[in-house]
């Protein structure tokens, strides 16, 4: 498999640019995700690594061939698409081998033996004489995806291929779908707007926003260490609750400071500037009923205003002061709209944001957390 360079790549339709200049170096063998809301540029950056959409500006790389000019056939690619686009008069077997013809020089033989070994690995012997119309949502994917396969390409280019089904059956084929990559050790790209989808695939996520990368990163380092308020808001649900402060400095001490609460912030040296106001962030989980927290710990009042039972918890939503914070307690609390709770935060787990959306201190750093593999980017 081959690794892929990007330099400065962009793409504009008239006067709107889809891409604005992204630089991204995807190793050999490496699964990433590119996860956005509509509109970010996810998709038209996976087409243009494709060749199905032309490069305005910048520089694509697979392996060591530049490839801006090269026709999609002459890449080496294989593309999964959200419709699975299969042709609706042809059997599996036939989807899988069409267009084999045109990107190889194989022989009858050698393609059947392909498409006969995709299917094993992908387990659809029994789909390869069914036509599109008699296979369920799940068996057309795994059929699209046995189409890739048997190209034995360099790069496997994945568009939303889940969004199309059931939520079990999203489930079932993200697991599918990363034990396949384990098993062929290909270098594969994939793009999803379910955040969920892109923390449970991906090696290394790259968060997009109106065409830019906001960050690149293994999935626990992006929700432990966001790097804007975007990807802190954007990864993780509930969201991170952001509430405007005001900061107060005390010699090496810091202080936010909301119409509601005053809360301490430990290792307020990390701060690179002393900005008098910002954004407070606190992800729901790290909010806790004061009776769970330590006896020492900062507490303040919130308002309940709604309840929504989840099964493995209840997740509250109150107000404190003209805000609304989200948190998670312990599944049939007895919690009801209208309580006022004493609530406490896990001091190691604080974000701020300046006023223009970058952090500018988390209470933990990386480094403090090196020796824990889960924020190590796994090698290709």
């Amino acid at each position: 498999m081959s690794d892929i360079t990007i330099d400065g790549l962009t793409k504009r339709f008239d006067d709107v640019t889809a891409v604005d200049g992204i630089d991204l170096e995807i190793d050999s063998e490496e699964f990433l995700v590119f996860v956005g809301p509509s509109g970010c540029g996810k998709s038209t950056t996976l087409r243009m690594i494709a060749g199905l959409e032309s490069i305005t500006e910048g520089e694509l790389r697979i392996g060591d061939r530049r490839v801006n000019e090269l026709e999609p056939k002459e890449r080496n690619i294989a593309m999964v698409f959200q419709n699975y686009a299969l042709y609706p008069h042809m059997t599996g077997a036939e989807n899988m081998k069409f267009g084999m013809k045109s990107v190889s020089d194989h022989s009858d033989a050698e393609i059947d033996e392909r498409v006969e070994a995709a299917a094993e690995i992908l387990d659809i012997p029994e789909l390869l004489d069914r036509r599109p119309k008699e296979l369920s949502g799940g068996e057309r994917q795994r059929v699209a995806i046995g189409r890739a396969l048997v190209r034995e390409p360099d790069v496997f280019l994945l568009d939303e291929p889940l969004s199309n089904l059931d939520a079990k059956l999203r489930v079932q084929m993200r697991a599918e779908l990363l034990q396949l990559h384990q098993e062929l050790d290909a270098t594969t790209l994939y793009v999803t707007h379910d955040q969920t989808e892109a923390m449970t695939l991906g090696d290394r996520v790259v968060v997009l926003n109106d065409g830019q990368i906001e960050q690149v990163d293994p999935p626990q380092v992006l929700y432990d260490y966001p790097e804007t308020r975007f990807v802190a808001e954007f990864i993780g649900s509930p969201a991170m609750n952001i509430v405007p402060v005001e900061l107060t400095y005390d010699g090496d001490g810091a202080r936010t400071v909301h119409d509601a609460f005053e809360l301490s912030l430990p290792n307020a040296e990390r701060f690179t500037d002393r900005p008098a106001s910002g954004h407070l962030g606190i992800r729901p989980e790290d909010v806790s009923l004061a009776s769970n927290a330590p006896p020492d710990a900062q507490t303040f009042e919130a308002e309940v205003s709604v309840t929504e039972p989840l099964g493995e918890s209840l997740l509250i939503h109150c107000y404190v002061g003209g805000d609304e914070l989200h948190i998670k307690a312990e599944a049939r609390s007895a919690i009801n709209p209208g309580d006022v709770l004493q609530l406490a935060v896990d001091e190691s787990r604080l974000h701020v944001f300046d006023d223009a959306g970058d952090a500018i201190y988390h209470s933990s750093t990386r480094e403090e957390a090196a020796s824990d593999t889960v924020y190590t980017t796994p090698e290709a």
